[in-house]
This record gives structure tokens, sequence and C-alpha cells, in this order.
């Protein structure tokens, strides 16, 4: 399978899922967007990942690539590719697929959720391909401020107590992430170090130490990874 990632910062890359598509066999290529690379053409791809970032999905004006990378999605989905989109990748869905109302489909929450917090899964997965991958709690990573609805047609995948959406899966091919499954020891270490200085101390905000301290969670963390990858047929 040709699956093409899309990736926002050198720091946030496709972590456990490198070496777990690279032993499938699958044939990886990636559009470095902050080094002014260009995205391919969307029949070269039979998948796309869409990483994360810090920056949002509306500093078009800063980051003139968010529009051309939004249209690049809508016509990946619009192609029935299947598509996995990771906090800002999973935002960019959202906006790409709209919201369920008026307001914008992605906004900043309430909380900024940084580090290890259980999600609570909804009972809207069990019609989808995820269905059974995830257990009713699990703990996750996460790193995010903002927020999305869940799109028209999706079905909500997760809340937690920061965010009450945490996910979706839109005809069973497309899925989004708010949070981190994909994260080794590595991986958040270059987190903490780029944007170490959003670790405020507020209530859903953890330090850098209580992140790192169990290097087993991420293990754990990823084989619910590549549980998601199998499902999807990736």
């Amino acid at each position: 399978m040709r699956i093409h990632t899309i990736q926002h910062v050198a720091f946030e890359g496709l972590g456990a899922m490198q070496p777990y598509l690279e032993k499938q066999g699958h044939e990886l290529s990636f559009t470095h967007l902050y080094a002014g690379e260009a995205l391919p053409n969307v029949n070269d791809m039979d998948a796309l990942i869409i990483m994360g970032g810090p920056m949002g999905i509306y500093d078009d004006d800063e980051l003139p690539w968010l529009k051309d990378e939004k249209v690049f999605i809508k016509q990946a989905i619009d192609a029935g590719k299947k598509v996995l989109g990771i906090c800002l990748g999973a935002q960019l869905i959202a906006d790409v697929l709209g919201s369920t109302d008026s307001k914008r489909a992605v906004y900043a929450g309430k909380h900024k959720e940084i580090g290890w917090f259980p999600i609570q899964t909804s009972d809207e997965l069990q019609s989808t391909i995820l269905d059974d991958v995830f257990p009713a709690s699990l703990d996750v990573f996460h790193w995010h401020g903002d927020m999305f609805d869940v799109p028209q047609g999706a079905r909500a995948l997760a809340a937690s107590e920061a965010c009450p959406n945490q996910g979706f899966v839109y005809q069973d091919r497309v899925v989004a992430f708010q949070f981190h499954l994909e994260t080794t020891p590595e991986s958040a270490s270059a987190l903490i170090k780029h944007c170490g200085d959003e670790l405020d101390g507020s209530t859903y905000v953890q330090s850098a130490e209580d992140m790192l301290r169990d290097k087993q969670r991420f293990a754990t963390l990823n084989q619910t990874m590549f549980a998601v990858l199998d499902r999807m047929g990736i």
C-alpha cells in the first residue's frame, strides 16, 4: 500500500507507526510542509496520514500552505482514500468536513490537555470499524489546546474530562484522533523540548517528569495504534 504522510513540524513524525508500517511492507512517502515541500497528486497514494503540530488550522496568513493542505485533504476524502488524522491532523479533517451547526468546526478548548489522561469511549464506536479496539476507558497521551465538533455523518469516538470530543470515524475509512497513540518516549521528549513553554501547571497539564516517568505506558499505547491501523486496512 502507498501511504503518504503530511508532517507540519520536524519533531512530530509518525512515531511508533513508522517501523510498524515499514515492517508491513508499505511504501511510505512524506510531505514536510514546514520545509516548503509540495503535496503529491492524490492519485499517487492509497492512504493519507496527517500528523500534529503546534499551529492552528486558522493560521492561514502566517502559514499559507494550510489552505492548500485543506484542499488536498478534501480531495483525498472525496477520492475514497483511507485517511488518519492525529491532533492537528484531526482538526484539519473536522474543518474540511464541516461542523454540525453554524459555529466553527474547530476552536479553542476550555482547557489545555497535555499528558496522560483517560478517554471514555462512545457507544457510537460500536457501529464502526473500530468496534472492540478501545476499552471503555483508556489512558492516552494528549497535547492540544484546540478542539473540534464531530462532523455531520461521523460517529463520535470518545470524550475526556477536559475535552468532550476526542475523535470520530467517518464512512469507516476516515479516522480522527485528538489524542496521540503513536507517541514514543523519544517523540514525547521532542514535544517537551520544543513546546515545553505550554507546561503551565494548569488542571489538565502534567509536568515533563510525570509524562516520561513510566516508559511501559508508551508501549501499551502503541499497541492500540497498531490495532487501529489493522482495522483501517493500513
